[in-house]
């Protein structure tokens, strides 16, 4: 438990942010897994509006310290590019 004033707003900041974090990448998580069962059926017409919204939403995640700026780059390159192979 915390002695201080500021250690307990401190923790108390802690535990809210955790909660509005996990919230970001579970959804961040459930649009990939969409966008990759997409890839896995070849269902081209869906291909495009999933991957826009997995790319907004992880490149939001990552503005707000949810994932690293290079791990949403990463992972919205490797995807898009499987996406664009779909689509030739």
């Amino acid at each position: 438990m915390a002695n201080h004033k500021s250690a307990a707003k401190r923790a108390r900041q802690s535990t809210k942010r955790t909660v509005v974090n996990s919230k970001r990448k579970s959804s961040v998580r459930t649009e990939e897994k969409k966008l990759i069962k997409a890839i896995e059926t070849k269902s081209v017409k869906e291909l495009p509006t999933l991957l826009s919204a997995l790319t907004s939403k992880m490149t939001r995640a990552a503005q707000l310290g949810v994932f690293s700026k290079n791990t949403a780059s990463r992972r919205i390159g490797r995807l898009s590019a499987r996406v664009q192979a779909l689509l030739k």
